[in-house]
């Protein structure tokens, strides 16, 4: 086994140029799978990042049931159940793999901002001292919430300009009063300003929801899932935690949502994306592999009668399949490395060229995976299309590769 593969290595060194050649389609094979598997994963966890910033795709909420249907109408119902912090906490526990678990509530009021007299729309969320999902947001000056805050709160960008009665200045909207529901609370806070954002937005504490928004307010549990493929497995354990929590019919108390149609529409569009990437490139590297096959096809044809000599001197069938089958895979395995480096090289060119023109933050994403496709489909390759000139070489009569010249 030695020997044979070292005469296969021995013959490739012989004919350098022929070798060159043929390891040339594989690295341009690998090369363009790398670069495009590398953009690919790139752009899709820039995807992913812009899913969990501007969509909902990503959260799985528990509302409590506020009303009930009867006879196609919609009844308030007589008690609602009330979620505390501490069932964020026990959730929390319950659902490891979440990347967030909070309380919040959202509802809206009729106020009066600054020193208009025209009443104003204002959506109101009750959030966690840590913030929405993505942690605390940007504030343009002032300063977040805190555990110990009460009547206090912070204005989006749109909201503070309204307080302070100028659009260009909302920071002087800092420590003005807001009245909810009769009830001042003392702005802490002023956010820059967000892509998502949509109309007048204030926070204040979870704790003082009920001050904000009324006695009748429903807070509920939001999961945050790290990934998309994750979305389902956190509901199915959100569901067993209101069971739980609940008992067996806990359907009619709260209920478990979230965009479980959109979420799986956006994993099954990343993974064709990939596929299709993948699909494409690996076209150029079967054509690497049919230009190694008929490079082992010519190197059997050249050297039939030293296959001959090495049969009639002892050399099984399977040496000299191992010979050439070592020749095939020396070859993708250089032209996988080489390719390797020049897809990688390619990619992050790419990325930063996308980058320029689009002002979009894609990075060329380096993962294992990717790399070890790459590398093993190569190897395979070379199995593959170096199996048949190995096997004909192999099945050589001695005798007839000897008498040939």
């Amino acid at each position: 086994m030695r020997h044979s593969l070292h005469v296969g290595v021995e013959a490739l060194r012989a004919n350098p140029l022929r070798t060159i050649l043929s390891t040339l389609g594989v690295v341009m094979g690998v090369g363009a799978m790398v670069s495009v598997l590398a953009l690919g994963d790139g752009v899709e966890r820039y995807a992913r990042e812009e899913l969990a910033r501007t969509t909902d795709l990503l959260t799985v909420a528990i509302s409590p049931r506020t009303a009930v249907e009867v006879d196609g109408m919609f009844l308030a119902r007589d008690s609602v159940l009330r979620l505390s912090l501490d069932d964020a906490e026990a959730l929390r526990r319950a659902l490891p793999t979440a990347a967030a678990v909070r309380l919040s509530a959202r509802g809206g009021a009729i106020v009066r901002l600054g020193s208009s007299e025209a009443p104003r729309g204002l959506e109101i969320r009750a959030v966690p001292a840590e913030g929405e999902s993505e942690g605390v947001p940007t504030l343009a000056t002032g300063r977040w919430i805190t555990d110990a805050d009460t009547a206090v709160i912070v204005l989006a960008h749109a909201a503070a300009g309204a307080v302070a009665g100028d659009s260009t200045a909302p920071q002087q909207a800092l420590g003005a009063s807001v009245s909810l529901r009769g009830q001042p609370h003392t702005v802490i806070g002023v956010l820059a300003p967000r892509d998502g954002d949509r109309g007048l937005v204030a926070y204040v504490p979870v704790a003082d929801a009920e001050r904000a928004l009324g006695p009748r307010v429903a807070a509920s549990l939001v999961i945050q899932a790290a990934r998309i493929e994750d979305v389902d497995s956190l509901r199915a354990g959100a569901e067993r935690w209101a069971q739980q929590r609940i008992g067996t019919e806990w359907r009619e108390q709260v209920q478990v949502v979230n965009r479980r149609d959109r979420a799986e529409q956006a994993a099954t569009a990343m993974r064709v994306f990939k596929l299709l990437m993948a699909a494409i490139t690996g076209v150029s590297l079967l054509v690497g592999g049919v230009g190694i096959m008929n490079v082992l096809l010519a190197s059997v044809a050249e050297r039939t009668r030293e296959i001959g000599i090495r049969k009639a001197a002892g050399a099984r069938d399977r040496d000299i399949l191992t010979q050439f089958l070592a020749e095939s895979v020396a070859i993708t395995g250089a032209g996988a490395l080489i390719g390797v480096l020049l897809g990688l090289g390619v990619a992050y060119a790419t990325a930063a060229v996308m980058r320029m023109q689009t002002q979009a933050p894609v990075q060329a994403a380096v993962t294992l995976p990717t790399v070890g496709f790459a590398v093993v489909i190569s190897v395979v390759i070379g199995l593959t299309f170096g199996l048949y000139p190995a096997r004909r070489a192999a099945r050589l009569s001695p005798v007839d590769a000897m008498r040939n010249e």
